[in-house]
């Protein structure tokens, strides 16, 4: 009984009967790649999960290819030179890859430095003589009072 529920419990593949091939090393080979094609109509299921109509199109289009003597590498890179990228549900490995995925983490460590760069020079604010828009009749008199302080103290 645990068998039987946990067997209805599973997805259920959404290949029909006349789309399997004959050859069964095709067959597994049409399964494995249509496993990691996104139906771009659900977008959350692979090819292979979908009733969509445009996934059995799709699953029948790995067919086509496979039969004709595709590999998987040119059944794939067909498939993405018609639909592009997003068909995929693992993302190749390329430079808008690495940007997507590394961009908020480089944005975090700029950030980071910033505020510590910032919170470092904070405590170290120097004048440069001039710089304050007193006379030098008024800077004397200043340095003068300055030096009284640091004497009575």
């Amino acid at each position: 009984m645990m068998l039987v529920a946990l067997a209805l419990a599973s997805p259920a593949a959404a290949v029909n009967p006349d789309e399997v091939l004959d050859d069964p090393r095709l067959e597994q080979r049409a399964r494995d790649l249509s496993l990691n094609l996104r139906c771009l109509v659900c977008q959350n299921q692979s090819i292979d999960d979908s009733n969509a109509e445009l996934a059995r199109d799709l699953r029948l289009l790995v067919r086509e290819r496979l039969e004709a003597g595709d590999s998987d590498e040119e059944v794939i890179d067909y498939i993405v030179s018609r639909y592009g990228e997003f068909v995929l549900l693992t993302p190749r490995l390329s430079v808008q890859t690495v940007l997507l995925w590394g961009a908020p983490v480089l944005i975090l460590l700029v950030g980071a430095g910033v505020m510590i760069a910032n919170a470092r020079g904070r405590g170290k604010a120097t004048v440069s003589p001039g710089a304050t828009g007193l006379s030098e009749a008024e800077q004397a008199e200043l340095a003068k009072v300055l030096e009284d302080r640091d004497r009575l103290t």
